[in-house]
């Protein structure tokens, strides 16, 4: 780092952009799932939020090049991106939050147990399972079975763990000075996360057509898609973000002593390699 001084960026249209598009795609995937006729303001705020990412990284890599960032711009980086993964845990522990409290005493209460067991008047022949296979209102959709943990599930946590080994790889080779291994690891990583996806996908077509697993077969579906369907999500911007880093590491961007952003995608792919775990143990398994 090459300067002694503060950098300060120039005034940029990146912040409120990415929270026009943003807004869009919440408010486009909302109308979508409810009412089906969000597609349009879903799909201009994906595209817009890539473009962004897209040309804030952009930004970001010229000025880091240019040698503008000093010790403390790279102090500042890291507790940023401390923040933002501290946020996403926070993200998920709502919905683990709310899987747990369903399960522990939402249920429970229906089937009459505990002070508020009362509530068991409104289904008097319900009883308490985990997964809920049929639902105490005959309006909501059952379902026929619940997907087996120890088929795709298992293998698409094997190749997480997996991933998050070869990115460790990859990182020791970048500090190594040993580029060409470094980007071979870092491809088997890109190569990993997208096999995940593509199995997630199959498994999500077998869970809707075959098992009558979908978001509105009660709360055992709604909380399925929600919890792997947001992993799914997060798991195709870290491959878009290691995607980038690829690159940046073909083009020689990288050093020993100077790699923040290879390391903040690191800790982010190993961030979503954990909360994986989390969902195959509490959403398949147990």
């Amino acid at each position: 780092m090459s300067t002694s001084h503060y950098y300060v960026p120039a005034s940029s249209k990146w912040p409120i952009l990415a929270v026009v598009f943003l807004g869009f795609l919440a408010l486009g995937a909302g109308w979508q799932l409810t009412e089906g006729k969000g597609l349009l303001l879903l799909l201009i705020g994906v595209l817009g939020v890539a473009w962004v990412m897209f040309g804030w990284f952009a930004d970001v890599v010229r000025e880091s090049l240019a040698g503008l960032y000093d010790a403390q711009m790279d102090r500042s980086f890291r507790q940023g991106m401390a923040w933002f993964i501290f946020s996403e845990v926070m993200f998920f522990a709502a919905f683990f939050g709310t899987l747990f409290y369903i399960r522990v005493f939402a249920l429970p209460w229906l089937d009459g147990e505990g002070a508020k067991g009362v509530t068991a008047l409104l289904w008097p022949d319900f009883t308490a399972s985990w997964p809920l296979m049929s639902t105490p209102d005959p309006s909501v959709a059952s379902i026929e079975g619940q997907v087996n943990p120890w088929t795709l599930p298992l293998i698409n946590t094997l190749l997480l763990v997996t991933s998050s080994i070869t990115l460790t790889f990859s990182h020791h080779a970048l500090k190594a000075q040993k580029a060409a291994a470094a980007s071979r690891w870092m491809l088997l990583t890109l190569i990993l996360g997208g096999v995940f996806l593509v199995i997630q996908g199959v498994e999500y077509v077998h869970a809707w057509t075959e098992l009558g697993l979908t978001l509105q077969a009660g709360i055992y579906g709604a909380t399925f898609f929600l919890l792997t369907g947001f992993h799914g999500l997060h798991v195709s911007i870290g491959l878009l973000v290691l995607v980038v880093l690829w690159l940046r590491q073909l083009r020689g961007h990288f050093t020993p002593e100077q790699h923040f952003g290879f390391e903040a995608g690191a800790w982010y792919w190993h961030f979503v390699d954990v909360v994986w775990v989390g969902l195959f143990l509490f959403v398949y398994v147990f």
